[in-house]
């Protein structure tokens, strides 16, 4: 008998499911569910909206593009991946470079990132047809992926992705004035604080909070004592609670693309990592999967960019939620997405957003900025990667230093950036030197 595209979830009984592992395809009652989708919103929502406020983006489009995003990846998956699509960090950078935005405010030049984003998820499409293909005729569709990226190169990559915003989250936390710099480091010692001296959910949940208790000391200061930039709430008081968020049409430019599209290779990497923990979790095959969820994500980014929205990528964020309930069930997904809807349709929220203090913005950059690169020292470390093997040495040394340093190649009227030619380079590098070796 031939699997059905989705599957047919069995109910749990709440009681019986209290401490048991509830499986992708079973299912809690409708208000437990409820419950758990509005934890996984909490869980993303830190990241999924200081993504677009650190390129310039509507944060309302985000965090409706996040629901929008979950749930085109349900319907790809056919019900069966448990994971919630956010703001991916991985085209910050890129998205800086292509647009020159400087921070305060909107981005003016959000178009031309927008047009390179959709091309980035065609790219990243057309990655997971290929998989998909591999995998419908009975091949193992991630091996390939596996030898062209493994861990010593997509370590470097990912680490590259912070080194190369590292003088972007500097600049940002040392703001104009001696305060904004300080409040900056009250931030750094927030989110610090909350990650070394906390425990469970809200260790989990440490850019949200500490972003909360970073905005609250900010305004005890500025608004209370007038150390500061007071925070005006004037436009939280005058918006709507329901209506459009505003909506931005793409610009298709070859140069942004070029710095754009090769992010691709990043997304592949991280959805590879977390379709590998989710199944580690469950004890289920996630491989045959792989295809399908790729093109999920890529259609998903594509449809995000061409309104307005941020890429977006499986979050770990939720996967740590799981982890730590024991809940599995994908139908929890449905609901988060649903509630992100709700959130993404209100002005007086985006409103909210906005009125997060730049200097707390730029200490936040730089937590996350370095998050972004330690996570790839610890690709490395998890896998072991051999530095006394010279090829691993050479790649990842060249891959390091092209990022960080934005080594451009302008190619006719095409650029690639520092983190364009440090993915592509560190895979090319990565296979001459292998085949150079078995020579």
């Amino acid at each position: 008998m031939s699997e059905s595209y989705f599957p047919r979830w069995r109910r749990v009984d709440d009681d019986a499911a209290a401490g048991v592992v509830i499986a992708p395809d079973e299912r809690l009652s409708w208000p437990k569910n409820v419950a758990m989708g509005a934890q996984h919103v909490v869980a993303m929502f830190g990241s999924t909206v200081l993504a677009p406020l650190l390129m310039g983006f509507d944060p309302n489009v985000a965090i409706l593009m996040s629901g929008v995003g979950t749930l085109i990846f349900f319907l790809f998956v056919g019900g069966r991946v448990p994971s919630y699509l956010g703001s991916s960090f991985a085209f910050i950078g890129g998205v800086i470079a292509v647009t020159g935005y400087a921070g305060g405010g909107p981005n003016a030049n959000i178009g031309v990132a927008l047009g390179a984003i959709i091309a980035c998820g065609l790219a990243y499409t057309l990655i997971g047809l290929i998989v998909w293909a591999a995998n419908a005729r009975g091949g193992a569709g991630a091996n390939w992926i596996e030898a062209l990226m493994p861990p010593v190169v997509t370590g470097a990559v990912v680490a590259v992705i912070g080194l190369n915003l590292a003088p972007i989250a500097a600049k940002g936390a040392m703001g104009g004035s001696g305060f904004d710099a300080a409040m900056a480091l009250v931030t750094i010692l927030c989110v610090g604080g909350i990650a070394v001296f906390t425990r469970g959910m809200v260790q989990r949940l440490l850019i949200l909070v500490g972003l909360v208790l970073a905005c609250l000391i900010y305004a005890a200061l500025a608004n209370g004592l007038g150390m500061g930039k007071p925070i005006d709430f004037s436009g939280v008081a005058a918006a709507a609670w329901f209506g459009l968020p505003t909506f931005t049409a793409p610009v298709f430019k070859s140069e942004a693309m070029g710095l754009i599209v090769p992010v691709a290779i990043i997304l592949v990497a991280e959805n590879l990592g977390h379709l590998k923990a989710v199944a580690a979790m469950t004890g289920r095959d996630m491989d045959r999967y792989l295809g399908r969820a790729f093109v999920g994500d890529g259609v998903a980014t594509m449809v995000s960019g061409a309104v307005g929205g941020t890429g977006v990528t499986t979050y770990a964020e939720n996967i740590g939620v799981m982890a730590v309930t024991r809940i599995y069930s994908t139908l929890v997904f449905v609901m988060a997405a649903v509630i992100a809807l709700v959130l993404g349709f209100s002005p007086k929220f985006g409103a909210l957003i906005q009125t997060i203090p730049g200097p707390v913005l730029g200490g936040m950059s730089v937590v996350v900025f370095g998050l972004i690169a330690v996570a790839g020292a610890r690709i490395w470390v998890v896998n072991q990667v051999d530095f006394s093997d010279n090829r691993n040495l050479i790649v990842a040394a060249v891959t390091l230093v092209m990022g960080a340093g934005d080594f451009t190649l302008q190619l006719g009227k095409f650029t690639l950036g520092g983190i364009g030619t440090a993915t592509f380079g560190a895979i090319i590098l990565y296979a001459l030197l292998g085949r150079a070796r078995r020579r």
